[in-house]
C-alpha cells in the first residue's frame, strides 16, 4: 500500500512460515572400534552424515552442515532429503536461487513431500517470482488442503502479485475455514489498501485486533492509516501499542516521534528517536530528522554530529549538507559552512538561500569582493521577480518525501517514499527456535579447543593447569580452553576433515590404547567441531577410564552430550527441555574429583539454567567465581538467571562485573533490565 504522507523505512517482512515438524530422530551407528579406521566417506553411513548435518543446520552451522549433505549427495543422489536439507542451509545463508535449485532436484527424487514445495515457495518469492511460487503453494496445497500456512502464504502471493480479486476470493476461504485466524483480516486490510479502499481496509484491521489485540504488527499497520490522514493523536496511541508489544522495532519509534512532533511534543519527538538509533544505530530517517529537531531547539553541536552520520550514507544528499552548512554557520565555523554551500549552489547555482547565507559569511570572513559578487546574484534575480511579478512560492514547514530534492524544503522532516505493512510469511526454517523470541540469552558452556579464545574478553586467554599438563607431554596440536562456538567454513572443515584422517592413521598403527591416548583426545575434539558428538563421545569414552585423561574426557564428554541433548529436545519439539540429568550427574562426579576447575561448576550451572532451575544455576556460577574470580562469563551467566528469576538489582551488578572485566555486551544487557 502506497501512502506518501507519512515517515518510516519501508519495512520488508521477516520471512516465517511453518516448516514441517518432522526432524527424524535416526537410530545412530555405533563406531565399531576407534582404532579401525578407513577414509571419512567409508566412516560414515548416510543416516549418519544426515544426522549430523541436521545437527549442524541446528546450531546454525550452515557451511558444515552442507558439507555433510554433499557427501550424502555424492554417495546416494537419488534421495531426496540431503537435496531438501542442503536447500534449507542455503536459503539460510540467502542463496536463494541455489536453494531453488536443490529444491527443484529433491522434488523429483520425491514430489511428495509438501516441505519441499514450502521452501520452494519462499525461495522463489525472494527472487519476487510470485507466478512460480503460487504454483508451488497450490501443488502443496492439492496434498495437504488444510495447512493454513500454505493458504497464508498464497494469499501474499497473490497480493504481490497484483491479483487483488482472487487474493479476496482467497481470503473470504479462509474466513469460512479459520474465524478466528486474525492475521487474514490484516491481509485483507493490505489488499484493500493497494486498491485504496481505505474504508474496508480500516474495518479489516479493526477485526484483526478484535480477534487478536496482541499483534503489534496489526497495531502498526492501524498506525500507518492514521499517519497518512494526519490523525496525530491515533497514531501516536495506536504506536503506543505496537511498541509495547513490539519494543525493538526502530521504525515504530520513528513514525511515533512524526506524530509527536505534529502535536508539538518535541521532548517526547526526541526520545523516539533516540530509542530508535539505540535499536537502528544506521537509520537515515533517524539520524537526518533528530538532527533538525536538534537544530530547532539549539543543540546545534549535535545536530551537525547526525548530519555527519547522513553525510556518510549519503554524500551527494544536498539536503543535508545544506544543513549542516547552516548549522557549521551558526556554530562559528564559516569556512567549514562556506565550504558546504559552494558545493550545494555548485549543484543548485538558483539555489539563492545558499547564495544569500553564503554571502554573510563572506563578510564575516572579511571576505568583501565574493560576499558582493553574491549579493549582486541575489539582488539581480529579485529585480527580474519584479519586474515580471514572479514570487517566490510560499512554504509551510510540514514533511516532504525522501525522494523530494526541493531545496526549499531543507527543514522540513523526512519521511519515506511508501511504507508497507509488514507483509509476513510464514516459515520456521531460519534461525533456532527455541531462541527466538529470548531477549538474554546464556553464554556457552566451556569445551576444549584448537584455537584460543579470541573476542572481546582478551586481556587474559582461559586457563586450565591441568590441560597444560596434557599440552607438555605431547607434541601435538595444543589444546585451549574456550567457549567460543564459531561456524567452520569450507576450508575449515576440509582441514578438520583431513586432521581426523590423519590421527586415525596414527591410532590404528598404535599397539595399545595408552600409546594413542592424545591422538584420542585431540580426534574428539576434532569430532567435536565438525557437531559430530557421536563419534566425539565414543573417543571420549575410551579416555575417561585413563586417570591421566579423566578430567579432560569427562569435562569434553559432558559437553558433547548436552549439545547432542539440545538438539535432540529440538527435534523432538521447541517447548522440550534438554534431558540434561545423566550429563548434570557425570559433571557431579568429575567435580568432587577436581573441585578446583571453576569450568566444571560454570558448566554444570548452563546446563541448569536450560532446565530453567535458576537458583542451582546461581549457585554453580558462584562456586566458579569462588574458585576462578576473574571468569567475566560467570558474573555474566549469573546476571542472566539472577534477571530472570526477578532479582534485578543482584543481576545488573553481576552484570556491571562483567562488563568491569572486558565483556563489554553486558552492557548493552544492563541497559534494557533498566528499562525493564
Amino acid at each position: 500500500m502506497k501512502n506518501e504522507e507519512f515517515a518510516s523505512a519501508r519495512m520488508t517482512g521477516t520471512l516465517h512460515f511453518t516448516m514441517l515438524r518432522t526432524l527424524l530422530c535416526a537410530i545412530f551407528f555405533v563406531l565399531h572400534s576407534s582404532f579401525f579406521i578407513l577414509s571419512v566417506h567409508a566412516q560414515y553411513n548416510i543416516d549418519r552424515l544426515i544426522t549430523i548435518g541436521r545437527s549442524a543446520l541446528y546450531y546454525e552451522d550452515y557451511v558444515l552442515s552442507m558439507q555433510y549433505f554433499n557427501q550424502a549427495i555424492a554417495a546416494k543422489p537419488y534421495l531426496y532429503e540431503p537435496w531438501f536439507l542442503r536447500g534449507v542451509a542455503k536459503y539460510s545463508l540467502d542463496d536463494y536461487a541455489g536453494a531453488e535449485a536443490d529444491c527443484t532436484e529433491a522434488i523429483e527424487r520425491n514430489p511428495y513431500v509438501v516441505g519441499i514445495y514450502e521452501l520452494r515457495g519462499l525461495t522463489r518469492i525472494q527472487q519476487e517470482k510470485f507466478p512460480e511460487a503460487i504454483a508451488d503453494y497450490n501443488r502443496a496445497l492439492s496434498i495437504t488442503p488444510d495447512n493454513r500456512s500454505l493458504w497464508h502464504n498464497r494469499v501474499l502471493c497473490h497480493l504481490q502479485n497484483k491479483d487483488y480479486d482472487i487474493a479476496l476470493a482467497e481470503l473470504d476461504t479462509m474466513n469460512a475455514r479459520w474465524s478466528t485466524y486474525a492475521q487474514a483480516y490484516t491481509i485483507r486490510a493490505d489488499v484493500y489498501m493497494q486498491m485504496t479502499d481505505t474504508a474496508q481496509a480500516v474495518q479489516a484491521l479493526e477485526k484483526s485486533l478484535e480477534i487478536d489485540p496482541y499483534d503489534g504488527k496489526t497495531w502498526a499497520a492501524r498506525s500507518i492509516i492514521s499517519l497518512s490522514r494526519r490523525e496525530w493523536p491515533e497514531a501516536e496511541s495506536q504506536l503506543d501499542h505496537a511498541i509495547h508489544l513490539l519494543p525493538k522495532t526502530g521504525t515504530y519509534y520513528i513514525n511515533r516521534a512524526l506524530a509527536r512532533y505534529n502535536q508539538n511534543n518535541l521532548r517526547g519527538a526526541m526520545a523516539d528517536y533516540d530509542a530508535a538509533l539505540d535499536l537502528e544505530p544506521n537509520n537515515f530517517l533517524g539520524h537526518y530528522n533528530r538532527g533538525l529537531l536538534r537544530a530547532d531547539v539549539g543543540d546545534d553541536n549535535r545536530a551537525i554530529t547526525d548530519f555527519d552520520f547522513v553525510l556518510q550514507l549519503e554524500p551527494d544528499n544536498m539536503l543535508a549538507l545544506f544543513n549542516r552548512a547552516v548549522l557549521l554557520d551558526r556554530t562559528g565555523d564559516l569556512r567549514g559552512a562556506v565550504r558546504d554551500y559552494t558545493k550545494v549552489i555548485d549543484e543548485y547555482p538558483n539555489f539563492y538561500t545558499a547564495i544569500i547565507y553564503r554571502a554573510r559569511c563572506y563578510r564575516r570572513l572579511g571576505q568583501t569582493a565574493k560576499a558582493e559578487l553574491d549579493e549582486f546574484k541575489v539582488y539581480r534575480t529579485q529585480l527580474y521577480q519584479q519586474l515580471y511579478g514572479l514570487q517566490p512560492k510560499a512554504t509551510k514547514r510540514s514533511q516532504r518525501k525522501r525522494s523530494d530534492l526541493d531545496l526549499e524544503k531543507y527543514d522540513e522532516l523526512v519521511v519515506a517514499d511508501e511504507q508497507e505493512p509488514e507483509r509476513e510469511y510464514k516459515s520456521d526454517y531460519r534461525g533456532r527456535v527455541q531462541n527466538r523470541h529470548a531477549d538474554m540469552e546464556l553464554l556457552p558452556m566451556f569445551a576444549l579447543a584448537f584455537e584460543p579464545q579470541h573476542d572481546e574478553v582478551n586481556k587474559t586467554r582461559h586457563f586450565d593447569a591441568r590441560i597444560d599438563e596434557l599440552n607438555d607431554q605431547t607434541k601435538e596440536r595444543p589444546l585451549y580452553v574456550s567457549n567460543a562456538q564459531a561456524s567452520l567454513d569450507t576450508q575449515h572443515a576440509t582441514a578438520y576433515f583431513s586432521y581426523i584422517d590423519s590421527l586415525s592413521a596414527v591410532i590404528a598403527a598404535q599397539p595399545t590404547v595408552a600409546q594413542s591416548l592424545p591422538q584420542l583426545l585431540r580426534r574428539a575434539v576434532a569430532y567435536a567441531s565438525l557437531q559430530d558428538y557421536e563419534a566425539a563421545i565414543n573417543d571420549l569414552t575410551i579416555l575417561a577410564s585413563q586417570p591421566s585423561y579423566s578430567l579432560a574426557a569427562t569435562w569434553m564428554k559432558t559437553v558433547c552430550q548436552a549439545r547432542l541433548s539440545q538438539y535432540q529436545s529440538a527435534a523432538g519439539g521447541a517447548e522440550t527441555l534438554p534431558k540434561n540429568a545423566g550429563v548434570i550427574s557425570a559433571l557431579d562426579q568429575a567435580i568432587l574429583a577436581t573441585p578446583s576447575c571453576a569450568y566444571l561448576y560454570y558448566n554444570r550451572g548452563c546446563l541448569k539454567a536450560q532446565q530453567l532451575d535458576y537458583a542451582a544455576a546461581i549457585d554453580d556460577f558462584t562456586k566458579a567465581i569462588e574458585v576462578e574470580a576473574r571468569l567475566p562469563e560467570a558474573y555474566y551467566n549469573r546476571g542472566i538467571c539472577r534477571l530472570k528469576a526477578n532479582l534485578t538489582a543482584d543481576g545488573i551488578a553481576d552484570l556491571s562485573k562483567a562488563g568491569e572485566q572486558g565483556l563489554y555486551a553486558a552492557y548493552s544487557i544492563i541497559k534494557k533490565a533498566q528499562k525493564r
